[in-house]
């Protein structure tokens, strides 16, 4: 049994250098670390503690120099440990220039020290550093500092490619399904009536029209949700709601307005709606929130079986909150999936119920409720059918002179 397999199934607890090893086994040997230091005997002994350890160092004097060192390198640091009292530029204004730069932004940070006043403790973690050494320190608590702010930067790196992997299959998801489906309508029924015109009937012509027809709004609806994602991550439609908001209580226009969006593809008459007389106005845009509406009646009749009625309810909460909320009578949501339903390109089970959609429709919705300053929540039960609500603040009253 070689000495590795033994440590593995060794019961006893590691020691502290053991720790730390398995701490560094989590980073890479290669990282890279920038070390601001205007001492140069101090920053000097930093430099061999660190290479020792088998990292790469490099050195700067000054805040300065320091900036320099970073425009200069081909590859970003993976850590900054740097001195706070130094001439010219201090630690405090080299760490913030560091993270007005947005490619340098996530570079985790370590400030060294000679203070040990916890006011500039809390004025370096309030400014974001990820750790403080107090001088003097030995070799140590360098590197368990520096080992463990590296280990959580690659744990963080770990967990973000992750997610991305798994965005990156959603998204390869929809753009097979999704995409090819209203593009194979599109096309072949095209394909048909190029081909075949002279000989089609007019009953015919309509029905490959149709097809067409078919094809092209489903594409329509993907690609405009897909722009108004991009829009709310872009902070775009933060900006136009600013000037847009106003105080509304047609609630019955608004509901006509969501009915009518290009986002629903319901029999009208499914839809029942109840507004309790007097419901007091909420501030919003029109558009958005009948958008917001559209796609919780969408997701209603997707999740629900053919001719079942759907149900809006619009009034006050018990808290005074406005509520508009919209229920079905279909299969519900498993009590795990409630977390994620309102993340992007997430669906329940795609592969065993086949459903349409990119799965942005209620990202949407929490986008919309999000710049509104509104709550969203969902209550279900499988087999049996869901509520989702939106919760307005009531509008604040206009005084005079405003």
């Amino acid at each position: 049994m070689t000495d590795n397999t033994q440590h593995i199934f060794r019961l006893a607890p590691p020691s502290i250098e053991e720790d730390n090893l398995a701490k560094k086994e989590l980073v890479s040997q290669d990282a890279t670390i920038l070390v601001v230091e205007d001492d140069i005997h101090l920053m000097d002994g930093i430099r061999e503690i660190l290479e020792l350890d088998s990292y790469k160092v490099v050195t700067a004097v000054s805040g300065h120099d320091g900036l320099e060192r970073l425009r200069s390198m081909r590859n970003i640091p993976d850590l900054i440990v740097s001195d706070i009292m130094m001439p010219r530029m201090d630690g405090y204004q080299f760490f913030q220039a560091v993270r007005d730069e947005p490619k340098w932004v996530a570079i985790p940070f370590i400030f060294l020290t000679a203070k040990g006043e916890k006011s500039d403790i809390r004025l370096g973690k309030k400014m974001g550093a990820d750790d403080y050494v107090t001088k003097p320190f030995g070799a140590e608590d360098l590197l368990v500092a520096v080992s463990s702010k590296l280990a959580r930067q690659e744990q963080i790196r770990t967990a973000f490619s992750a997610q991305m992997s798994d965005m990156k299959k959603r998204i390869l998801t929809i753009l097979n399904h999704e995409f090819r489906t209203p593009l194979t309508y599109v096309i072949a029924y095209a394909d048909m009536l190029s081909r075949d015109a002279d000989e089609l009937s007019i009953v015919e012509l309509k029905e490959f029209l149709s097809g067409v027809n078919t094809g092209a709004d489903r594409l329509r609806r993907l690609i405009s949700n897909f722009i108004f994602l991009v829009e709310l991550e872009t902070g775009e439609v933060d900006l136009t709601y600013s000037w847009r908001k106003r105080a509304l209580n047609d609630y019955q226009s608004l509901v006509k307005q969501a009915l009518r969006n290009e986002q629903v593809v319901i029999d009208a008459t499914r839809v029942r709606t109840s507004i309790e007389p007097d419901t007091p106005n909420i501030t919003g845009d029109e558009e958005y929130l009948a958008g917001a509406l559209a796609r919780m009646i969408d997701n209603a009749e997707k999740f629900s079986q053919k001719g079942d009625e759907i149900l809006i309810n619009i009034g006050k909460d018990k808290d005074g909150r406005i509520t508009i909320a919209v229920s079905d009578k279909g299969r519900g949501i498993p009590r795990g999936e409630l977390d994620q339903i309102f993340d992007s390109f997430y669906q329940i089970n795609r592969q065993q119920y086949e459903d349409q959609g990119a799965g942005s429709g209620l990202a949407i919705v929490r986008g919309v409720a999000r710049i509104h300053g509104a709550e969203i929540s969902v209550r279900s039960v499988e087999g049996e059918g869901s509520i989702f609500s939106l919760h307005f603040p009531p509008a604040e009253p206009v005084r005079l002179g405003d």
